[in-house]
């Protein structure tokens, strides 16, 4: 495998949006396509996170872990972003954020975010996450005296994946990955 030796920027960047087939899905679909926020603009300050809760186990006489043990894994993140047209309060509340009165139960929109780098100098090397099940969890803008005015989202996710890669000979790009062993049982 070839290093990736590429530095990316923000000004690199692409976040794109796309629903998911689920009834949250259609709902993030509608909302994604009246703002016309498949390729979301206007934004900075992309934050992805990802944590796994890791458990030591200490022996009894030993100041040290001896063993780590995986737990829960959480994918959280925030964006910011410099245009205030209701599309990302929608995406947190769905029909709840209506002008006039939806009656409950409705569904929270869960949708994909795919943020692609690519260096115009380099464009056959890219990088993307691909970050599913996507759900809004809290929406504010601020309007500073001096400054833009930004709204701001977090969010958390289901699952993220490497989907950006290297192309061989000007080919398509393919996500590379390690090639890991084979699970015994």
């Amino acid at each position: 495998m070839a290093a990736q030796t590429n530095v990316y920027t923000g000004s690199n960047g692409v976040l794109t949006l796309a629903n998911e087939d689920t009834p949250e899905g259609n709902d993030a679909k509608v909302i994604i396509e009246f703002e016309e926020m498949q390729t979301v603009g206007r934004v900075t300050g992309v934050e992805v996170h990802v944590m796994t809760d890791l458990q030591e186990y200490h022996e009894v006489g030993r100041r040290h872990a001896t063993s780590l043990h995986p737990g829960n894994i959480h994918i959280s993140g925030r964006i910011e972003r410099a245009h205030i047209n209701g599309g990302l309060l929608f995406l947190l509340l769905g029909q709840g954020a209506r002008s006039t009165a939806v009656a409950e139960p409705y569904v929270q929109p869960t949708f994909t975010m795919v943020l692609t780098m690519q260096d115009p100098a380099f464009p056959a090397n890219k990088a993307a996450l691909e970050i599913k099940g996507v759900k809004l969890q809290s929406w504010n803008f601020t309007m500073p005296e001096e400054d833009f005015v930004m709204e701001n989202v977090t969010f958390r996710a289901l699952t993220v994946r490497v989907v950006g890669g290297v192309s061989s000979g000007g080919g398509p790009t393919v996500a590379e990955a390690p090639a890991f062993p084979a699970a015994t049982a």
